[in-house]
């Protein structure tokens, strides 16, 4: 198979995948030391053929690609797409659409939590996809022969993959299921990574509105420095740091020199000063205007509900084949533990029939769970 390294062969393979309905799509990325996904290789199959194309030639316009992301009139297939979309909306400015994710089906399927793309294909098809490539360096040139297998199977074995789940989705009346994850990784929220959000992807426990406000900005400052220099968010502060310097707030050099989560001589390069006023910002910032912090749970009861949550879901998991990841996370049932009307997407939909009106019931004591025959049993009482 010859790669595609031209805008013109390019735009004639686009051409021909878009009068399909359904094609298959995949990336090859390196992003281990940048912040933004390098782009490296795309391949993509229809029933009738199947394409290579060197996102890294010098003669090539990714435009077409992104003008058959975008065609309404054809399905793209991704498995575990959310990299993938990620790479077109930060190359393109665009989203995907309509797009499906065999990962997602898979889950809602009953097989289990975020599925490897080469455990789904051999339990399928019963081929065994060869790993070799997955950790290569796809930028450089030339790419092999075998690498260039890899990515052609990587798309037409997703071809049979998805014929196989489309007609177990149909068969169960899930395909709805489906359709609404696919609106969540479609939604350009899903991917605004604004430096003034940065701080809602720490796991930082912050207990006071000054904490939080200094977490607040030295993220956003992190985020943004990241961003200007193109590097993982890691290499510029860890998260660890970050939290460190939210819970002490050092508001000189000196200070922060004593963490010890910082790199030692930390203090004395130009971040230092940078890190300093981020922290200035966070304590002058107006505690009224900050997002409310999550109190901790006093209710004694509330771990032994959460668990009794757990075997619910389990339960229900097992009971209707669904992975318990995509029905309810472990935060979903402490919220629900600790909230009725929690806003959790476990009380919403087509997640609410399933489990989230049985979680309320088991809560309330209107269901009980009881062990019959060696098996775990709901029973519903008055």
């Amino acid at each position: 198979m010859d790669l595609i390294t031209t805008t013109a062969e390019l735009t004639a393979a686009c051409d021909r995948l878009a009068k399909h309905a359904v094609i298959t799509v995949d990336t090859e990325f390196l992003r281990e030391t940048t912040y933004y996904p390098l782009l490296c290789v795309i391949q993509m199959a229809s029933p009738e053929e199947a394409v290579v194309i060197d996102a890294l030639a010098e003669d090539i316009d990714l435009q077409p690609f992104f003008d058959l992301m975008g065609d309404e009139k054809v399905l793209k297939v991704f498995h575990a797409a959310r990299q993938d979309i990620e790479i077109v909306w930060h190359e393109a400015g665009i989203l995907p659409h309509p797009i499906f994710d065999t990962q997602v089906a898979a889950m809602v399927l009953g097989y289990g939590d975020s599925i490897a793309y080469d455990q789904l294909v051999e339990r399928i098809t019963g081929h065994r996809p060869d790993k070799t490539h997955r950790f290569t360096d796809w930028s450089r040139r030339p790419l092999t022969a075998e690498q260039m297998h890899y990515a052609v199977s990587d798309v037409t074995h997703l071809r049979d993959v998805f014929a196989a789940l489309d007609v177990d989705l149909k068969k169960r009346g899930r395909s709805d299921w489906v359709s609404e994850e696919m609106e969540v990784l479609t939604s350009p929220k899903t991917y605004d990574f604004h430096p003034e959000r940065a701080w809602e992807r720490l796991k930082s426990r912050v207990r006071k509105p000054k904490e939080l406000a200094v977490l607040m900005e030295v993220a956003a400052w992190r985020e943004q420095e990241a961003q200007s220099r193109d590097v993982p968010r890691s290499r510029v502060l860890k998260d660890d740091a970050v939290g460190d310097i939210a819970t002490h707030a050092p508001t000189s050099l000196e200070r922060l020199a004593s963490l010890r989560s910082l790199p030692k001589g930390f203090d004395r390069s130009k971040w230092g000063a940078d890190i300093i006023a981020a922290v200035q910002r966070g304590i002058a910032r107006d505690p009224r205007a900050l997002p409310k912090i999550e109190k901790q749970r006093n209710n004694s009861n509330g771990a032994a509900i959460v668990e009794l949550l757990k075997v619910l879901l389990r339960m229900t998991s097992e009971r209707h084949a669904v992975a318990t990841k995509v029905i309810a996370t472990v935060d979903d049932l402490e919220q629900i533990a600790a909230d009725d009307h929690a806003d959790v997407a476990a009380l919403h939909g087509w997640r609410r029939e399933l489990f989230g009106e049985a979680a309320l019931a088991l809560k309330h004591g209107r269901l009980a769970l009881a062990i019959e025959k060696g098996r775990v049993v709901r029973v519903d009482r008055e």
